[in-house]
């Protein structure tokens, strides 16, 4: 039966190549994020070798709890460098002040702002040849003073700067302006990588990064032979108590590595979705391929039964193929794979993260997975048909036409289908009320998803007949040909209905992220600049940094400005919970923020005193009068405080969650004693460039913040939703193509099995393009129904699932994107009718004669 299900193969290698290609998609998708993975991690543990090459023990700061701003660096001074120096085993000591800065480039771009890695600032320590080891100068010369600064050529390089330049960059508060004296070259991989690098003199590094006259790192460069274990514990011995710790260079490669494996886990999650839907939408080709080919077989396989074959060999058979199907699916999509691994970190923007690149990468598990899921998808996939092979009597050998499903077989498909569409539904309906998208909520709303789309799949044969009749209706226009069309797709429910079910389940899962998108979206837009007075914004990019205090007044002095009220931004911990809380000065923040109290004033604020949102006093059981144990800044219940509340107001993202006195708020926040935003109210509301020049010229077009009205408010939240729809529409472009794929072979194969009834139609008098219309005719037919279907349960879907946002976005209403969902409606017509294009033109091909003589 090996040489049968070979010869089998080989004779219907154009009709199984369609299923070939869908799999070998899904293939390819799992394969390349392994290879992906496997090539990042091994180029990350390159460039950790290359990085700690000359390092065996670091040492650095430890601050014991209550230690003051600034003191945490005291320990890691000169004496201690001297000291680490005369360890047994240590053969160099280099000490660092190392931190983040952010650039503007030439023109005035901020280089990788929104970023919160990749923005070295480092020390330049000469040895005793007065070179940098590190970061030995390509061109140049070394920076001195405080108004100085070199950076790595590649940073010259994307910001335009030459020798000689003015350089503007900003650590956490001043913007710096510093002339440019010299280019370096590094090994870092975290800058070759796309990362940005600026080098200081010894002084200006520790004043920015540490403090004066103190470090935040020494790295020790062990003798060849010295365990670095020992060395770790030599060194500890001689450091301070409690104030310093050192660390291994194996251990901190360890620690990076598992950093990068969670960052090349979550990249891999994206293409692993695709490859799932691909696979499941694929698989419905498998069977309606591998149906197709035993109901056209239905004779030889009788005649197999006839002469001895038993329904074991007829299903080892049936199996067989479609294991050599998913072999050649699995080799494909593997070599395939290979091309998205090498695209997959241009696709995903995996800039933001430094991922270091080098050589492709190929384990056994990407292979091992490759065979495992081509090959046994495909046999899964096509256990159904098989079995139906094995069903085959001898008998069946004699008769010349196949037999529909019996009526009892249809009823049975009914029964499961709604059994499973009612729970599906049910589940969907039990969210109405609910206000919020927590864990259970989102289970039930996937779970009732998945049940509802099983149910449509199940019932899709049933539903063929009355919508495509409805559909007919529209097909009656053009004649006959519209009339044949119909019932050629008819004629067959379940080849129909699972020649659909790829459609219907891209156009379902598009329309439904579409349904969401778009109520997001608007929500987003309406919530960006919602309970918010100020005319604009200016703040950082995030609570780690400042503005300037001294911008806070030049801000106010501005021309035009009513208004300026600074907020500090922070975090205040109640328990377990974290949430945000703005730092406010009680008599200007109605000028600038549109707060409605439920109960008690804004103006009740003061020191040792908290105002609430509804959200928040609702989470935590207290109202105005009462008094709450919280703690503000980084840190947890080891600084709690008795706080009192003195008003609850609605919900409000410009307030946050938690309004406080903003001396309470800036003593304990990330930065002391700085703010992250600035509220400007101007005169009459008057928004203009020139108005938005001079406020960037106030802040110092610092790289750190961001000035912006409420239209650019409104426009940045448009933008979250940009990975959804990238993601969207990735979806419908694989169903679409699996779709096209299997409707390809669903026509060819009802053109091959209909030769003889083309034959007369071409006899009685139907011209060539007449056979053209009605084969594209029944291909538009089967991707109506499909796309129908698909819109049906995407949209009720998303429908009922609004709910779950409204807790969290409580402007949220569900919005239908009339313009995307035709967009899906014509695509997926579209597709239909050039699926049906070789089909048609083969068909239409047949001589009459030919066709008629054909047994």
């Amino acid at each position: 039966m090996l040489r049968t299900a070979l010869r089998n193969v080989l004779a219907h290698k154009a009709r199984l190549i369609m299923t070939v290609l869908a799999i070998c998609l899904g293939v390819a998708f799992i394969s390349g994020s392994l290879v992906f993975a496997d090539s990042t991690a091994a180029a990350y543990r390159a460039s950790m070798s290359r990085n700690y090459a000359d390092i065996a023990v670091s040492v650095s700061p430890k601050s014991p709890p209550g230690t003051a701003a600034g003191e945490q660096y005291s320990a890691l001074d000169d004496a201690l460098v001297r000291k680490l120096s005369a360890v047994p085993g240590v053969v160099s000591v280099r000490p660092a002040a190392n931190g983040s800065v952010t650039l503007s480039a030439k023109d005035g771009t901020p280089m990788r702002a929104d970023s919160m890695m990749g923005k070295f600032g480092v020390a330049y320590v000469p040895g005793s040849d007065g070179k940098d080891s590190r970061y030995p100068l390509a061109a140049g010369r070394a920076p001195h003073g405080g108004g100085e600064v070199a950076l790595d050529r590649g940073t010259a390089a994307a910001a335009d700067y030459s020798l000689g330049d003015t350089v503007t960059l900003a650590d956490d508060g001043p913007v710096l302006e510093l002339r440019l004296v010299g280019l370096v070259s590094t090994k870092d991989s975290r800058v070759n990588a796309g990362g940005t690098l600026a080098v200081f003199d010894k002084a200006t590094a520790q004043k920015l990064f540490a403090a004066p006259g103190h470090y935040n790192g020494i790295d020790l460069t062990a003798a060849p032979g010295t365990d670095q274990f020992q060395l770790s514990d030599r060194v500890t011995a001689v450091l301070p108590a409690g104030r310093a710790e050192a660390t291994t260079a194996v251990a901190q490669a360890n620690q990076q590595s598992l950093f990068i494996g969670a960052k090349t886990k979550s990249y891999e999650r994206l293409p692993m979705l695709f490859a799932v839907v691909s696979l499941f939408i694929g698989t419905f080709l498998v069977i309606n391929t591998f149906t197709m080919l035993v109901a056209r077989r239905t004779r030889e396989i009788a005649l197999l039964r006839a002469i001895g074959a038993t329904r074991r060999q007829v299903i080892h058979s049936v199996l067989a193929e479609a294991a050599l199907v998913g072999l050649a699916a699995s080799a494909l999509g593997f070599v395939l794979g290979l091309g998205v691994a090498t695209v997959l970190p241009n696709a995903l923007d995996t800039s933001g993260d430094l991922l270091p690149s080098g050589p492709l990468v190929i384990g056994p598990t990407a292979i091992l997975a490759s065979l495992v899921v081509g090959v046994g998808v495909t046999v899964l996939a096509a256990w159904l048909p098989s079995h139906r092979a094995a069903r085959i009597a001898p008998v069946e050998a004699m008769r010349t036409a196949g037999q529909p499903p019996s009526v009892v077989v249809s009823r049975v498909r009914g029964a499961v289908g709604l059994a499973m569409l009612v729970p599906g539904a049910g589940l969907l309906f039990s969210l109405s009320d609910a206000t919020s998208a927590t864990d259970a909520n989102l289970q039930t709303a996937m779970l009732g998803c998945g049940i509802l789309v099983a149910g449509l799949i199940v019932l899709a044969p049933l539903l063929a007949g009355p919508v495509i009749r409805c559909l007919g209706r529209l097909t009656t226009r053009f004649g006959v040909m519209g009339d044949l069309a119909r019932e050629n797709t008819l004629r067959d429910p379940r080849r129909t209905a699972a020649t659909a079910v790829a459609l219907m389940i891209s156009t379902a899962l598009v329309s439904g992220l579409a349904a969401v998108n778009q109520s997001t979206s608007e929500a987003l837009d309406a919530r960006a600049a919602a309970g918010l007075s100020a005319d604009y914004v200016i703040s950082t990019r995030n609570t780690t940094t400042a503005v300037d205090s001294a911008a806070v007044q030049r801000v106010a002095d501005v021309p035009g400005v009513q208004t300026a009220s600074a907020v500090a931004d922070s975090t205040i911990s109640v328990g377990p919970l974290v949430k945000t809380v703005s730092g406010v000065d009680p008599k200007t923040v109605d000028d600038v923020m549109k707060l409605h109290f439920l109960s008690g004033s804004a103006k009740d604020l003061g020191p040792g005193e908290l105002a609430v949102s509804h959200g928040f006093a609702r989470a935590h059981h207290v109202t105005t009068g009462e008094q709450i144990r919280a703690s503000i800044g980084p840190g947890t219940g080891d600084r709690d405080e008795l706080y009192t509340i003195v008003g609850v107001y609605q919900d409000n993202p410009t307030a946050q969650d938690v309004l406080g006195y903003r001396a309470d708020v800036q003593k304990h926040g990330y930065l002391r004693d700085s703010v992250q935003r600035i509220l400007v109210r101007t005169n009459d509301g008057t928004v203009s460039e020139n108005l938005e020049k001079h406020l960037r010229a106030a802040v110092s077009d610092s790289p750190l913040l961001k000035v912006q009205n409420r239209a650019q408010l409104v426009q940045e939240q448009a933008g979250v939703a940009g990975d959804l729809m990238t993601m969207m529409f990735g979806l419908l472009a694989i169903g679409i193509l699996i779709s096209a794929l299997g409707m390809i072979n669903t026509l060819a194969m009802s053109v091959s099995e209909r030769t003889r009834e083309i034959g007369v139609l071409r006899a009685v008098g139907m011209d060539r393009s007449g056979i053209r219309g009605m084969i594209l005719l029944e291909a538009v037919c089967v991707a109506a129904f499909g796309t129908l279907l698909g819109l049906a349960a995407g949209l009720f879907g998303a429908w009922k699932v609004s709910g779950l946002a409204n807790g969290a976005i409580p402007q949220y209403s569900f919005s239908l994107p009339w313009g995307t969902l035709a967009l899906v409606v014509l695509l997926s017509l579209a597709v239909g009718a050039a699926a049906a294009v070789l089909p048609a033109r083969r068909a239409a091909a047949l001589s009459p004669l030919e066709a008629a003589a054909e047994v």
